[in-house]
């Protein structure tokens, strides 16, 4: 005889596509309904126009059909009243989700205490790799097995969802924004609003708002890590980042050209100024090696003279790779590679940063 407690326990083991938690968990389970070998499951969607619903569905069909002594599987959709949506924000967002928004007086952003540390990758000049080092940061973090969040805040240039291999458009759940996911990933860019090809042509004002909202507005779970892809420069975006979070670190990458590293100490001058702590140096590009012989074709330890100008670690350099490019413009990051000589060089500095004090 088949019984509803074997049915839940089923339902326990499928999660909603988008919050990664199981339905019975957010009490989507609406009621379970038994007729000989037919079953039929209620489930209330936390909103009505639920973009994954279909899989949903077809999660339920496929894993309450296997049970045995199951014949028809029957699913009726629901969504969950305003009441119920208030109620699972707060179990799963805390009792002060969305009463905090905006800023504190002095002007630091109210960004609750989803990530235990911010991680800002900054670099003085555009063309570095930044991007590309924190695509790959973040699934090296990933593969170490930590939680990681990445806010794409490079709002003209943005390039990290095709990097990490996301696309579509977050759900929004009562003006709050569902990041998309990539595994233990979960993402934010302005790349999910806009076509990949088309400019965002903005003033500060709105770059500041954007940057706010990312932070503030988007149902993030809880993370080991929020990686914030700067735009490169000392504009807009780098000065609201550094002075609305003031816990965040700032990672420096580079090249090891003097064009280059000096522009990039220009970054970590003004996180001293706005009194930022400098996790340390990534050189990229550093050398391209053939045959066993490498070539310094930017020239050779401008990272590491940065870091010593500094006084702030040298994490690591990152050679020209031919795998590390494709890997970045097929959406899977070289850290995510089989080869383990190519996913190596972001999971020492990953392991590297990961043992650093937040």
């Amino acid at each position: 005889m088949i019984d509803k407690n074997e049915i839940m326990k089923v339902l326990a083991q499928i999660e909603d596509p988008e919050l990664r938690r199981p339905l019975t968990d957010l009490g989507m389970v609406k009621f379970i309904e038994i007729e000989g070998k037919d079953i039929k499951v209620g489930i209330s969607l936390t909103i009505p126009g639920c973009p994954l619903k279909q899989k949903i569905q077809d999660d339920i069909i496929q894993k309450v059909g296997f049970m045995e002594g199951v014949g028809r599987v029957e699913i009726v959709f629901d969504a969950m009243s305003d009441e119920q949506r208030k109620s699972l924000m707060q179990k799963l967002y805390g009792e002060n989700h969305g009463n905090q928004k905006g800023f504190h007086r002095n002007g630091a952003i109210v960004m609750g205490d989803f990530a235990k540390r911010v991680i800002a990758v900054a670099s003085g000049k555009g063309g570095v790799g930044k991007s590309t080092v924190t695509a790959n940061l973040a699934a090296a973090l990933g593969r170490l097995g930590y939680k990681v969040a990445v806010l794409d805040a490079d709002v003209y240039g943005f390039s990290i969802p095709r990097m990490l291999g996301i696309s579509g458009k977050p759900t929004e759940i009562d003006d709050n924004i569902v990041p998309l996911r990539r595994e233990n990933i979960q993402v934010i860019s302005m790349g999910f609003f806009v076509e990949e090809d088309m400019p965002v042509i903005w003033r500060g004002p709105l770059l500041h708002k954007a940057i706010s909202q990312f932070l503030t507005d988007v149902l993030w779970d809880k993370s080991d890590f929020l990686l914030l892809d700067l735009p490169p420069g000392t504009g807009d975006v780098t000065l609201t980042i550094a002075q609305s979070i003031p816990k965040a670190e700032l990672l420096v990458v580079t090249t090891p050209q003097p064009a280059a590293s000096h522009t990039a100490g220009r970054v970590a001058r003004l996180a001293e100024k706005t009194n930022l702590k400098i996790l340390g140096v990534v050189e990229n590009m550093s050398y391209y090696e053939t045959n066993g012989k490498r070539e310094y074709i930017f020239g050779k330890d401008g990272g590491k003279q940065l870091a010593q100008t500094l006084s702030v670690p040298f994490l690591g350099e990152i050679p020209i790779k031919t795998e590390i490019r494709e890997g970045a413009d097929m959406g899977n990051p070289a850290a995510f590679s089989e080869n383990n000589e190519i996913a190596q060089y972001y999971l020492q500095i990953a392991s590297m940063i990961a043992k650093g004090n937040s």
